[in-house]
């Protein structure tokens, strides 16, 4: 069912291709053709043109261009031309700016323009034997639209194809939030019972003699389990923010993974030997956060090796490294780790740093990064929070 949902969705981006793209060389089609039909027509007006200018020659010799219907036809006419004797010397012009009239090089460059776009035409003189004006004419300003309205269309037509499709990725990342808000929040209803269960067990067990060393251990994990059942109840919620103190928030997920950790992998942390770094929190989703990324240390040190967490500051801001001696990670996934559902592991779903990434920077307004990384020399990833103070630390 999954692939056919695939299937249909790729068929339907494939026929929004298929209709955009016959749009648009339907455009260039029709457009060029009446393009052809009003270069052809301004082609023909030209021709008149010449032809009057010849007639007005008889009568004017020099100064046939003083002709009234010529003057008539160059106030009314909307493409662009020169007249030159042989020698390139301009006889008259039309909507051709006086600086490129009274400038030789920009001069040239016109005519040579206006060649490739249309073939000059003649204007024999009969009071002057085997001597000729020459026409040099461009494109008017509608047929230069004409040319330009196909590929602006286009332009128009991918805007809108690309709209809709980012308004439809963003519905569809919309719906695919809610499932996983809707799932979330069903696993911690359902986890409530057997909790609540586990607890009145507790109570039986130090009741009945058993090492207390024992039972106390496993309320321990009891109560991180009731912590994991509340951080997925809070998703899809709004997250409130409380002043915390970094390196107490940190050190809690450190402690706890210190005592269930292999024997060949050591843990090291700083936080408890500087000084108190404080930062806008939640609690229970940002030990989330620091226990996803000990595990993937964990994951990549695969039974030996050190895991170093370490908490720093400046005036502005605190972070976080959790640094491993693992397998490391290539240059070109350190962006990719934190995608849904990109996962180096055998089993797993891709979406612990995903996770990470959104509780860091959308509930946090934070960041995390990889900060270095080396394939077979291990990895360290860095979360940046924006620090702050209280009344005795300023």
């Amino acid at each position: 069912m999954r692939s056919l949902r695939k299937m249909i969705s790729t068929n339907n981006r494939v026929l929004a291709l298929v209709v955009g793209a016959c749009i648009g060389a339907s455009s260039l089609l029709y457009t060029g053709r009446m393009a052809k039909r009003l270069r052809e027509h301004e082609r023909h007006d030209v021709e008149l043109w010449r032809q009057v200018m010849e007639r007005a020659s008889h009568d004017y010799t020099n100064d046939y261009m003083e002709d009234p219907l010529v003057k008539n036809i160059k106030n009314r006419s909307n493409i662009p031309f020169i007249i030159t004797d042989e020698n390139f010397n301009v006889i008259d012009s039309c909507r051709i700016s006086e600086k490129v009239i009274s400038d030789p090089r920009r001069l040239r460059a016109a005519l040579v323009r206006m060649a490739s776009e249309n073939d000059p035409l003649v204007i024999p003189l009969w009071w002057r034997k085997n001597s000729n004006h020459i026409i040099y004419y461009g494109r008017s300003s509608l047929l230069k639209s004409l040319y330009y309205f196909p590929y602006i269309q286009i332009a128009v037509i991918a805007t809108f194809f690309l709209i809709v499709l980012i308004a439809f990725k963003s519905s569809k990342q919309d719906e695919q939030n809610r499932v996983w808000i809707g799932l979330a929040k069903e696993t911690a209803h359902q986890l409530g019972t057997p909790t609540s269960s586990l607890l009145g067990w507790l109570d039986y067990l130090r009741g009945s003699g058993v090492d207390p060393s024992v039972v106390e251990e496993m309320n321990k994990d009891l109560t991180h389990l009731m912590k994991i059942v509340d951080r997925f109840s809070k998703i899809g919620s709004e997250t409130p923010l409380a002043p915390a103190v970094v390196n107490e928030v940190v050190g809690e997920s450190v402690m706890y993974f210190r005592k269930r950790i292999p024997r060949n992998v050591t843990l090291g942390y700083n936080g408890l030997a500087i000084a108190p770094v404080r930062a806008q929190l939640n609690t229970a989703l940002f030990e989330w956060v620091v226990e996803n990324l000990l595990k993937n240390a964990l994951d990549a040190l695969q039974g030996h090796g050190a895991i170093d967490v370490i908490v720093g500051s400046d005036e502005r801001r605190v972070w976080i490294d959790v640094k491993d001696t693992g397998k490391g990670i290539p240059k070109n996934n350190w962006k990719r780790i934190f995608e849904p559902g990109f996962t180096t592991k055998t089993r797993g779903w891709g979406l612990g740093l995903s996770l990470s990434r959104r509780v860091v920077e959308e509930y946090h307004h934070g960041k995390i990064a990889v900060l270095e990384s080396e394939p077979g020399h291990g990895t360290t990833i860095r979360i940046t929070l924006k620090r702050e103070y209280d009344h005795g630390d300023e």
